[in-house]
């Protein structure tokens, strides 16, 4: 039988090549075959061999031109043909990365394979903007949750749950629907004048940032007009938000877009 090949997971942490971990780098190094998500950035990718195979499949929201079993089959495939494969994976292949779908699809074929976890995208905009995401006295806990649904579906979360002031919410991939959660959180009883920081980008050169309340954070994410992932913090901690605080304190009081109080 021809040697079986083996597949790592790699979490390529929100974009940054200087927050991967040591046992992702070594992994990447290792790659003859590559398969990658669309966040993975191109100075990540970079750090791959050049004679390692690429496969992208990416998806973008509404649209997933290689479905999930065509991926799960990809990388048993590039495998039993004896290659060393890295599934790299933006931020971290175990939150929102479908990670455990690929590794349980992996056990079940018999494919050794190993996980390097990654820094995942809260964590990369909380060191970028100073932001914590746990704070004495302003948050005694973190959520995260997704901002979309399988399929496209309609949201279907716990809006009770997390409408906890003394929590911070951290939403992943919600741009389109930010106007749904930020509502949904004000009528279970979440403050509407609670600050939010959205971030785009994080991590990388085209990194962009947003404070608003909660009450006017969706019109505000829509003129923006975000290109890339957007990530939401949602809580008191977003008040130690303290970038350039003269420029802050004048946007707040002359209720100015962000990005006009920064130019």
């Amino acid at each position: 039988m021809d040697r079986l090949g083996r597949v790592f997971l790699v979490g390529a942490g929100p974009g940054d090549p200087e927050l991967l971990t040591l046992k992702a780098l070594r992994m990447i190094g290792r790659a003859e075959a590559l398969v990658y998500d669309r966040l993975v950035s191109d100075d990540v990718l970079a750090l791959a061999p050049e004679r390692a195979r690429r496969f992208p499949v990416g998806k973008a929201p509404q649209c997933h031109p290689v479905p999930q079993h065509r991926i799960n089959d990809l990388l048993v495939s590039l495998a039993r043909q004896g290659l060393t494969v890295v599934r790299l994976k933006g931020g971290d292949p175990f939150i929102f990365g479908r990670g455990s779908e690929e590794t349980e699809y992996l056990k079940a074929a018999g494919i050794p394979f190993e996980v390097a976890p990654g820094v995942t995208a809260a964590q990369g905009c909380a060191a970028a903007t100073g932001v914590p995401l746990t704070h004495r006295g302003l948050a005694t806990g973190v959520r995260y949750v997704t901002g979309h649904c399988r399929t496209d579906l309609p949201l279907d979360l716990d809006w009770a749950g997390l409408a906890d002031p003394q929590t911070t919410l951290v939403v992943y991939m919600g741009a389109a629907n930010i106007a749904e959660i930020s509502a949904e959180l004000i009528a279970h009883r979440m403050p509407a004048e609670l600050p939010v920081l959205a971030v785009n980008n994080a991590t990388l050169p085209s990194e962009r940032r947003l404070l608003a309340r909660l009450d006017d954070i969706a019109p505000r994410t829509a003129a923006a007009e975000f290109k890339g992932p957007v990530l939401f913090i949602i809580g008191r901690v977003v008040s130690l938000y303290e970038e350039r605080p003269g420029a802050l304190l004048a946007r707040l009081a002359a209720d100015m877009p962000w990005e006009a109080a920064h130019a």
